[in-house]
């Protein structure tokens, strides 16, 4: 049996399916809240691949403080035009110098971020609409000894020190992670990513900040969307109507394949009658960051992608962390594949929360404790599954690296 802290109890609660009221919501990918992950995210990556470039291992960084402030703008049918820029702060810490090799880290930072607004909001000209600044101090002395991949301090016991390979935490700090997703859940994520890809790719005129809130109240589903026009693909008030319409049968299609309960969807629900274009949601670079909406990396969704307020939550910002040992990242990101891959492979579980502790200077595949908490279905013992949960977490803590590795490829998605 395994020698790490896992723990399997009863949930005592109904699952979330269950419960009456449901509350679900998702940021897209062109909300200010949004484009601060994705921008500190990209840099973390960025940084990360020119580290392991340069000198064959990632050093000591963290640039999940990144802020945006809004700009503003005067949209127009058939084109407007910025009026003051958008102003994005990248901030934290970057090893600039290892043992005599210089890392350009503001310069990574500044063409990763500008590489990001390009591709996922290409209305806003990094040119002229947005000002990018960075600002990456150095990293403290003890982190830095923490972080490094050699076992951490030889005054840590033997119970403290990192098998081969495996990184010392850098924080006392936990993730929280939860599966099956409800059909709420499933709605609100695949309708907001599925506008902002295959629906964008033929109607343009949808910008990239679509922001989706989900309300089940017993077995019918609110679903409201707030989605940013681009003006100069709008012509008229007849037309953006059109396509606010389109929007609101693709949800409610979409939705339609992941419940049978119910469905109703509401479109740009602050939209007054009148032909004026501030009577409607109509931007000209297609996201809230040009109407006085500041942003903030981690205020928006968490690592799977949603805000759930039925559900525990850590408060910890997963993009922009560093992938080896920052536990705000790789346990949220961690604890998320935990819970789907226990659904997935044991039966008989309604609803489950995984929940990881970490202990500074302690190895990150041997947290604190690692807490399963389950609601079964009816006929289910706890007893009956625990064996094969705590095999599963345990092996899914032995390979927490593989975390390291996909995210610095992308391969993982952190908001």
């Amino acid at each position: 049996m395994t020698d790490r802290n896992i723990q399997v109890e009863p949930i005592q609660r109904r699952a979330v399916e269950d419960q009456e009221i449901e509350i679900v919501e998702r940021k897209g990918i062109g909300h200010p809240d949004s484009i601060s992950d994705g921008i500190a995210e990209s840099v973390s990556r960025a940084l990360s691949q020119a580290y392991l470039d340069r000198v064959g291992k990632v050093l000591h960084y963290n640039t999940d403080e990144t802020q945006l402030v809004a700009g503003s703008a005067n949209p127009a049918f058939g084109g407007g035009e910025m009026i003051e820029p958008i102003y994005v702060l990248i901030v934290g810490r970057a090893t600039k110098e290892y043992e005599g090799t210089k890392i350009p880290a503001e310069t990574i930072a500044l063409d990763a971020a500008r590489s990001y607004l390009n591709e996922n909001v290409p209305e806003l000209d990094v040119g002229s609409d947005v000002i990018i600044d960075v600002k990456l101090g150095e990293g403290s002395g003890d982190l830095q000894e923490v972080f490094g991949g050699d076992g951490g301090p030889t005054s840590a016991s033997d119970d403290q020190r990192a098998t081969a390979g495996v990184p010392m935490s850098n924080d006392t700090s936990f993730g929280v992670g939860h599966a099956p997703l409800t059909e709420t859940e499933q709605i609100v994520l695949n309708a907001e990513r599925r506008l902002n890809t295959e629906f964008a790719a033929d109607n343009p005129a949808l910008g990239p900040d679509v922001k989706i809130m989900g309300k089940r109240e017993r077995d019918s589903i609110d679903v409201t969307v707030a989605a940013a026009m681009v003006d100069r693909y709008v012509d008229d008030r007849a037309e953006y109507d059109a396509i606010v319409e389109d929007v609101r049968a693709y949800v409610r299609d979409v939705a339609e394949e992941y419940t049978d309960r119910d469905v109703t969807v509401h479109v740009n629900t602050a939209d007054t009658e009148g032909p004026a274009e501030e009577n409607i949601y109509l931007t000209t670079t297609g996201t809230s960051a040009e109407m006085g909406d500041d942003g903030s990396v981690g205020r928006g969704n968490r690592a799977n992608g949603l805000i759930t307020p039925n559900r525990s939550m850590s408060m910890e910002a997963t993009s922009g962390k560093n992938p080896v040992n920052h536990i705000g990242k790789i346990y949220n990101l961690l604890s998320t594949e935990i819970a789907e891959t226990v659904v997935a492979e044991v039966d008989g579980i309604r609803d489950l929360r995984i929940r990881l502790l970490s202990q500074i200077g302690r190895p990150i595949d041997r947290p604190h404790v690692a807490d399963a908490e389950v609601v079964t279905e009816d006929g289910v013992a706890i007893d009956d599954i625990r064996d094969d949960v705590v095999a599963i977490v345990d092996e899914e803590l032995a390979n927490v690296t593989s975390i390291t590795e996909r995210a610095i490829e992308g391969d993982v998605t952190t908001f």
